[in-house]
């Protein structure tokens, strides 16, 4: 009866020590996903109602906001419930779907960050051959690897995690995770973890190092430029990417690292806000970053917002721009000569 009563759910039991304080969690939770949809589908709604928004970057960056609501909806509605709820239980279906969900989100996030370096680096590295290298079949297929490799990799390691037999229920957590699983098992879990690694290699070691490779090629690029608006308006395009990614890398090191601790261990706050950091921040503060930094998606924001005309100077690009990312580093080629610049630099 026991082994039939451990098949049949999961239980949380970080939810027992929270008393009365459960509502304010519940309340600042509905705050955070309130506020998650409403940036990320204002930068959504953004991007698709201009249709000078219709670029490369752009339809990347709504992507993410894309993949902020998923991840944001494969956790809250149930984290709510339990809050709110004096029953924290779970059935391995919707335990294991929680977990294809949250994985994928997070696979997603490393390999939309990747294919934004590499826009970035094809603008700014190879500007006069960018737009013959980033065309619309391009970008879709960029965009098709980025959805489905995640979804593949991540679907075969939770049908992994089903087929363990279990000797216990109790995952210490606010939601389902595959290691909290896992070691759960009554057998050996060598294949898991060996796959495991193999999807860690390939959704977010391997991005890392790529974004990382990226970004060298530009530094050593402005470097080779005397111009100091070049090297301005490089910078200017590629930081909202490198805080969204060096936000999103530390709050996933964090859960890689600590989630590999026993229970006890670290105190229960700690392993909560942890285990919550990635799923939270990034989904928050990715709309809010790439919303202020450009005017393009600040300027139809507004709009959107007051149903109003753009302003007449909505038209005029402005430096920050994304296309003006797009520079002409062909006088780097030949050392004293003079350096040339795209119209849309100069704009």
């Amino acid at each position: 009866m026991e082994n039939e009563t451990i098949s049949s759910y999961f239980y949380f039991t970080l939810f027992n020590s929270q008393g009365l304080t459960r509502y304010v969690f519940f309340s600042l939770g509905l705050m955070l996903y309130v506020s998650i949809v409403f940036f990320n589908t204002f930068i959504i709604a953004a991007i698709i109602l201009d249709t000078s928004l219709h670029k490369p970057m752009y339809i990347l960056i709504s992507c993410l906001s894309a993949n902020a609501l998923y991840g944001s909806f494969g956790l809250f509605p149930r984290l709510l419930l339990d809050l709110h709820s004096d029953i924290h239980t779970i059935s391995h279906s919707a335990c294991f779907i929680q977990i294809f969900m949250i994985y994928t989100y997070a696979s997603y996030e490393f390999t939309l960050l990747t294919a934004m370096a590499y826009d970035r680096y094809i603008a700014i590295c190879q500007p006069l051959q960018y737009h013959s290298i980033m065309t619309s079949k391009w970008i879709a297929l960029i965009i098709a690897g980025v959805w489905i490799y995640p979804m593949f990799t991540i679907g075969v390691g939770v049908l992994l995690a089903v087929r363990l037999p279990l000797c216990g229920n109790k995952i210490v957590k606010l939601y389902c995770s595959n290691w909290s699983i896992v070691r759960l098992s009554c057998v050996s879990t060598t294949v898991n973890n060996l796959y495991g690694f193999f999807v860690a290699a390939t959704t977010i070691f391997m991005p890392f190092a790529f974004i990382l490779y990226t970004y060298v090629q530009i530094l050593i690029i402005c470097q080779r430029s005397s111009s100091v608006l070049y090297k301005q308006k490089a910078l200017h395009t590629c930081l909202p990417h490198i805080v969204s990614f060096a936000n999103y890398s530390i709050a996933m090191f964090c859960e890689i690292t600590f989630s590999r601790y026993k229970p006890g261990e670290l105190p229960e706050i700690v392993v909560t806000i942890l285990s919550l950091e990635f799923l939270i921040i990034p989904p928050l503060l990715n709309p809010l970053v790439y919303g202020l930094s450009f005017p393009e998606i600040r300027r139809k924001m507004s709009h959107v917002a007051s149903s109003q005309a753009d302003s007449p100077d909505a038209a005029v690009p402005d430096a920050a721009s994304l296309d003006g990312a797009v520079l002409d580093v062909a006088s780097l080629s030949e050392p004293g000569s003079p350096e040339v610049t795209s119209p849309e630099a100069d704009s």
